[in-house]
């Protein structure tokens, strides 16, 4: 049944939290045949992943999703029949009061940040009664393992990367003004956060046997490998050569247009929620730059993934890839050493992760999951 949606979103971490809203409400619509409100706070760092969306329009239209700024003054509407709280994100007062005053109170969902950490399928859906007015709010955890929430994943996703062939690979690649692939080039795609040891991974590329093609989007870490390579690297068009890397700095993308672009390259180095679960969806190799957190919290749901994702590798296997995130999170200095590795199982990773990806495949998807939990309720 056709049901309403609101979803309220706070752009925290530039595009982390809006790139899972932003599928969220698309997949809502263009799957389950939803109606969807989206409130954002942000448009201007929103229209960076979703090229449709004016910055300068409080109200509009996209892909059949209403999209509207979320301001201080919030406007007098009508709730939803389901209102999604995402990553606790605080509803408006205004509007929580009209959820009280409706004679059938809307179904609303905390949705919460994707963890691999066991507690998760313990909490995931528990109800939590509002303290003053007569609402109830359901927690709701994505997650990798049967009982949690499930991933963000279209109905044709896996469709689309299995066709994705060379000849589409190159029109892609045309189309987005990328360079042509190279026989023997290691393509790599980086998206991380500014702790990220990039001073590192530059060297090695550059001093690496292969050529390589290191793609990254305008930013903090674009600027960071400008700046680096500004002594010793000439600048050709959009591109700066030095030694055996090639670097390309690249404006963001549609969601749709990032997902082939990690189907295009051998390597994905991804951050936060949103391109980590994607990166797994691609299925080539990938090395996930965990958001940091105070006290070091961050670091156990590292490790829960890591021991969800390697349960199954060769010891060595997983040693290398444990070494390598590691490293990439500042755990330990990255060298050579690992990032030869790591680079060494590329094959070996391509076939771990079918079997990861037909692993994730049993559980339902997150939006599946959504529109289930809420015929139930309503």
């Amino acid at each position: 049944m056709q049901r309403r949606w609101d979803i309220f979103c706070t752009v925290v971490d530039n595009f982390g939290d809006i790139g899972v809203c932003w599928r969220l409400a698309k997949q809502l619509t263009q799957d389950h045949n939803q109606k969807v409100r989206l409130w954002v706070d942000d448009l201007l760092c929103f229209s960076c992943i979703a090229p449709d969306v004016n910055a300068e329009i409080q109200q509009q239209n996209v892909q059949g999703i209403e999209v509207c700024h979320w301001q201080t003054v919030f406007p007098d509407v009508e709730p939803a029949d389901v209102v999604i709280e995402a990553f606790a994100c605080k509803l408006p007062d205004v509007y929580i009061a009209a959820m009280v005053r409706k004679n059938k109170r809307p179904v609303w969902i905390n949705l919460e940040y994707l963890s691999a950490e066991p507690w998760v399928a313990q909490y995931h859906s528990l109800p939590s009664p509002h303290p003053r007015f007569p609402l109830i709010k359901t927690f709701f955890f994505p997650g990798f393992v049967k009982g949690t929430g499930g991933l963000l994943q279209e109905k044709n996703l896996l469709t689309q990367r299995e066709v994705f062939d060379g000849v589409a690979k190159r029109v892609f690649l045309d189309q987005k003004g990328l360079c042509e692939c190279r026989a023997d080039e290691i393509r790599i795609a980086l998206f991380c956060y500014d702790s990220a040891p990039i001073e590192n991974l530059i060297g090695l590329l550059s001093e690496s046997l292969n050529p390589v093609l290191l793609i990254v989007p305008q930013g903090r870490a674009a600027d960071r490998i400008v700046a680096i390579l500004s002594y010793a690297a000439l600048p050709h068009e959009s591109l700066i050569k030095y030694k055996q890397l090639t670097v390309q700095i690249v404006p963001f993308m549609a969601q749709n247009d990032y997902d082939r672009l990690l189907w295009s390259c051998d390597i994905n180095f991804v951050r936060g929620e949103d391109s980590f679960v994607r990166a797994q969806w691609a299925g080539n190799p990938f090395i996930w730059n965990i958001y940091p957190q105070a006290e070091g919290v961050h670091w156990k749901k590292l490790d829960a993934f890591l021991d969800l994702y390697t349960v199954d590798m060769p010891l060595e296997m997983a040693n290398a890839v444990r070494e390598m995130w590691l490293c990439w999170n500042g755990g330990k200095v990255l060298n050579a050493t690992v990032w030869m590795n790591f680079l060494a199982l590329r094959e070996s990773l391509m076939q771990h992760n079918k079997k990861w990806i037909k692993q994730l495949l049993e559980q339902d998807d997150l939006v599946s999951g959504l529109v289930q939990f809420v015929e139930n309720q309503l």
